[in-house]
């Protein structure tokens, strides 16, 4: 399986959180309620990134270098990972309820360059070798068996 491939699967499963999130988010009565609704997207969100950029971004950079698409991508993991840790500190549920609400469009934003612009990126400037060890290395870093 090709890193991209293995990437947008997980977007998919992301997909269905944020949906959730958003439906849930808004019937929260207590800043708690968010931050409890968030702690488990946050965390996983942070390993997705991390395995983004470990992965995908760091064979890319020699191709398209430290500016461009790549540092997008990586203020947008930075803006994500920022807005939801303080969330965490609020004391304010319609604050809280905002900032979650707007994690999540700026990660569907953000999936939506990656899915449209940076993976087919990475399908025209790595090949399809490189493409299938990265998503060796994202199986085993993911504790999953691929074939």
């Amino acid at each position: 399986m090709k890193i991209t491939e293995a990437l947008r699967g997980e977007h998919g499963v992301f997909y269905t959180q944020f949906h959730s999130l958003q439906q849930t988010v808004s019937s929260a009565n207590a800043v708690e309620q968010v931050q409890a609704l968030v702690t488990l997207l946050a965390t996983a969100l942070e390993q997705h990134a991390q395995l983004e950029d470990d992965l995908l971004f760091t064979a890319l950079d020699p191709h398209l270098g430290p500016m461009g698409p790549l540092a997008v991508m990586r203020r947008e993991h930075d803006e994500i990972r920022e807005t939801l840790a303080r969330l965490q500190t609020l004391q304010d549920p319609a604050e809280a309820k905002h900032l979650a609400l707007h994690a999540v469009q700026v990660a569907l934003a953000h999936f939506a360059k990656e899915e449209q612009v940076l993976f087919p990126m990475a399908e025209q400037f790595l090949d399809a070798a490189t493409l299938t060890q990265l998503g060796k290395r994202w199986a085993e870093q993911r504790g999953v068996s691929v074939s």
